[in-house]
């Protein structure tokens, strides 16, 4: 079966996401922020104006729209709501390599559906 170019692509791009994005995460955490409340998260980021609170809307319902739908996604094409659900803990490192990996795996299980059936 193999990775194709673009699960490729997506793995690069998740993996890229983290190193990308969690030097912030650190920056944040060292000045008394907790990673584990979205809500504190989200707010700093959002009151720092402009962009920042566009951006930082924007991506937390991106996030909430994955949270709800990968569950479901999973359980519906086969892979099962523990998978969805483990998924949604990935998303908390986050989304932006959470969602990626999701899409290869997802790829792969209904490529061994059809090829198994």
């Amino acid at each position: 079966m193999g990775i194709s170019i673009r699960h490729g692509f997506f793995i690069i791009i998740g993996i890229a996401a983290l190193f990308l994005t969690w030097p912030y995460a650190f920056e944040w955490m060292r000045a008394g922020g907790n990673i584990l409340n979205a809500v504190d998260f989200f707010g700093d980021a959002i009151n720092a104006g402009g962009t920042a609170a566009f951006l930082s809307l924007d991506m937390a319902v991106a996030w909430l729209v994955f949270m709800v739908w990968v569950v479901g996604d999973a359980r519906r094409i086969g892979l099962g709501a523990k998978a969805g659900w483990g998924f949604v803990v990935l998303s908390w490192i986050g989304v932006s390599m959470a969602f990626p990996f999701y899409l290869v795996v997802r790829e792969r299980h209904l490529d061994r559906q059809r090829q198994a059936g």
